[in-house]
């Protein structure tokens, strides 16, 4: 694959509760569309997660959240489960369950809420409200407690990504136009000091002095409240990110039952 001459690519069957075996800080990148809904312990997908990223990795994500808990009498009904619905977390607790295993900083890049069209779907689970959204998790060694943290901090994206040019998107609130310097909180300034962003960034001060809370920062409730039909959210929202990963990247494929994952000289994983 991607023009080289040797085979690069290896599949192996495994769940993503239990990531066993890949080593631990061995992967840049996972990348996961619409899979960890369906797991029975979502805590250990993540967990494993941060185990086997690299400091400074990433989780890349898309997945469907809903706007409370779901009873636990419709968390095994399979018709529910197969649609995605009945095994989708509370976004509040998905937020307190990631920083729980270390992901401090989670980071919304897009989203948009679901509608239930099946009526029979709709009379067992139309009590709730549910949103696709893509989140972005890096495993950094040190975040504040909160975003917004101001310490004077400042950044300018050089441009120099080649599928992004004019402007970089790092999450919903963030957007870089090249050339332009940023006010930036703490804990965003580490995701790109300490990702694979840092060379396509200066960056200015330190976090000698701080300033409070920054005036900018995200509401409570984190998602787009319109209504739209329901469909499957795709990885096409990855077209802001740097595709010239120098080392490894991971993706997760299809029930939690299964997990390939495979390499090429350059130690890319997919």
């Amino acid at each position: 694959m991607y023009g080289y001459s040797k085979p690069n690519v290896e599949f192996i069957k495994g769940y993503i509760e239990n990531l066993e075996a890949i080593p631990d800080n061995s992967i840049d990148l996972i990348v996961s569309n619409c899979v960890v809904n369906l797991s029975p312990n979502k805590k250990d997908v993540f967990k494993e997660a941060y185990r086997v990223l690299k400091p400074g990795g990433e989780m890349y994500f898309s997945d469907v959240y809903s706007d409370r808990r779901i009873p636990e009498k419709l968390l095994h009904d399979p018709i529910l489960h197969g649609e995605c619905l009945s095994g989708a977390l509370y976004w509040n607790d998905f937020l307190s369950l990631v920083k729980t295993v270390g992901f401090k900083s989670p980071r919304l890049v897009k989203d948009r809420p679901l509608s239930i069209t099946n009526k029979d779907i709709e009379k067992l689970i139309g009590f709730a409200k549910f949103y696709s959204a893509t989140y972005r998790l890096f495993k950094i060694a040190e975040f504040d407690n909160t975003d917004g943290e101001d310490y004077g901090l400042k950044i300018k994206y050089k441009g120099t990504i080649e599928t992004c040019p004019d402007i970089f998107i790092l999450d919903k609130e963030n957007k870089f136009e090249t050339g332009k310097e940023y006010n930036i909180c703490g804990n965003t300034y580490r995701i790109l000091n300490e990702s694979r962003f840092r060379k396509h960034f200066e960056f200015y001060g330190n976090f000698e002095i701080h300033y409070g809370i920054m005036n900018n920062c995200s509401s409570i409730f984190p998602f787009n409240k319109e209504k739209c039909c329901m469909e499957s959210e795709n990885m096409n929202d990855m077209e802001n990110n740097d595709n010239t990963y120098e080392d490894n990247y991971y993706y997760q494929y299809g029930p939690w039952d299964y997990n390939y994952y495979g390499y090429n000289q350059d130690n890319y994983y997919y």
